[in-house]
């Protein structure tokens, strides 16, 4: 993999959140912004034209919570919430998770170091604190939903998720792609987890960028060490958008 090109003036910029934008923390609420990134990402928003969107597992809200001031065009649990560039919210229906929540708060309560996260129509049970726990968590989440195939199980770091089928990142990018200020641009995606893999099969098809953050197997052709080498990245792509082009120099005619 190679490091990623310049953010050019056409491009349609799609960012993860943890893992990408923020480094990951024991426990979701411990994240930490760093302070100049808000005002970066308002910045980078205004010189793509409104073309910046946050894709991510957490809900819209709390991305906002997070981002205040801020409240840019986002995708929330994968692409179950998503909000336009004019502000516009789409929520997929919640499913009945009541097993499932019922069955990750039992081995929460039966396992030290379990965090459950209820989500609008997601159930999501980290084990960051307990890694040899994790083929445990597996099991009992994908024994729970075994006879439901309207829901799926999927695995990020150190987290498995029970989420609607066929709802992925990939699929609100394509959505926002499909509308202003995003359609015509060049697609550009960065994140750090195996759920970011559904955006980087969307992007590079359309021509686009796709960067894997950290290290591990992707199907990105791209690569940023850290979330550190993303800011940085960021950085030197809004200090070049927002200089002006050199004047060409006049050609000269020699008599």
């Amino acid at each position: 993999m190679q490091k990623p090109p310049r953010l050019t003036p056409d491009a349609a910029l799609f960012l993860d959140f943890d893992g990408t934008l923020v480094d990951l923390a024991e426990t979701p609420e411990a994240i930490h912004v760093p302070p100049a990134m808000v005002g970066l990402l308002g910045d980078l928003r205004d010189l793509l034209g409104g073309a910046l969107a946050v894709v991510s597992g957490r809900q819209i809200d709390v991305l906002d919570r997070f981002l205040a001031p801020l409240r840019l065009p986002a995708a929330g649990e994968h692409g179950v919430q998503r909000r336009d560039a004019e502000g516009r919210m789409q929520e997929q229906r919640a499913p009945d998770l009541t097993r499932v929540l019922d069955a990750a708060n039992e081995l929460a309560r039966v396992h030290e170091g379990l965090l459950v996260e209820r989500k609008h129509a997601a159930i999501a049970l980290h084990y960051r604190l307990a890694p040899q726990l994790e083929a445990v968590c597996r099991d009992a989440m994908a024994r729970i939903i075994f006879d439901q195939p309207q829901l799926e199980l999927m695995h990020g770091k150190f987290v498995f998720e029970v989420k609607p089928a066929g709802i992925h990142k990939g699929g609100a990018i394509a959505a926002f792609m499909d509308e202003a200020p995003f359609a015509g641009r060049v697609p550009v995606f960065a994140g750090d987890d195996t759920t970011d893999e559904n955006g980087f099969a969307v992007v590079q098809p359309r021509g686009g960028i796709a960067i894997k953050v950290g290290s591990g197997p992707s199907q990105a052709l791209h690569r940023l060490d850290s979330p550190r080498a993303v800011f940085e990245w960021l950085i030197a792509a809004r200090d070049q958008l927002a200089s002006p082009p050199l004047p060409e120099t006049p050609k000269r005619t020699d008599e």
